[in-house]
């Protein structure tokens, strides 16, 4: 039996058990982001294969580009194609956008608090989000992760992105945010 996309208790945990056209894969390779709101904020807690990509050059904290390298991302999409995207890497690098249309990025390098750690061949992070970074609600929701390098490189979704290539901003491709 496939495991759920979501589920709901303490936190909603949402499940990146696919590729990003739909296979399944195996249980090791799956990524876990919980998501719980409290004070204000939206709180992630990553649980990921540690895959031993090279780290993003440059010290942890906000960096551009961080898709290219091991990654977890969340989409938070609100009414309108407005939407937050949040990516973090185990190495302590992250990375907050928020867009105003499909690929429109109108605000980069948000502020995040936000640790990760490495312990062998998993990693965890957790962040808080400020709500205010978020478009308002109604919110719809994808998740991600990105890892490998070269040819190897893996690509992997919540719910499916169908399509030639990954497209993470497959607006019509996310799901009711389970946290609502």
């Amino acid at each position: 039996m496939e495991q759920p996309r979501t589920e709901r208790g303490d936190a909603v945990r949402l499940f990146v058990a696919h590729t990003w056209d739909g296979t399944p894969v195996a249980p090791e390779e799956r990524a876990l982001v919980a998501v719980t709101i409290a004070e204000g904020a939206l709180r992630l807690t990553v649980d990921a294969p540690y895959h031993g990509d090279p780290a993003p050059p440059g010290p942890p904290g906000p960096t551009d580009g961080l898709w290219d390298y091991e990654v977890v991302e969340l989409f938070v999409l609100g009414p309108d194609a407005r939407y937050t995207e949040i990516e973090l890497g185990p190495h302590g690098h992250h990375l907050v956008l928020r867009l105003e249309g499909r690929r429109n990025p109108v605000a980069t390098r948000l502020p995040l608090a936000y640790a990760a750690t490495i312990d062998g061949a998993r990693w965890r992070g957790t962040a808080e989000v400020p709500l205010t970074l978020l478009p308002p609600g109604p919110h719809r929701a994808n998740a991600y992760a990105i890892h490998g390098v070269g040819t190897a490189r893996r690509y992997l979704a919540m719910t499916p992105v169908p399509g030639d290539q990954p497209d993470f901003h497959r607006l019509d491709r996310y799901e009711p945010a389970p946290w609502v």
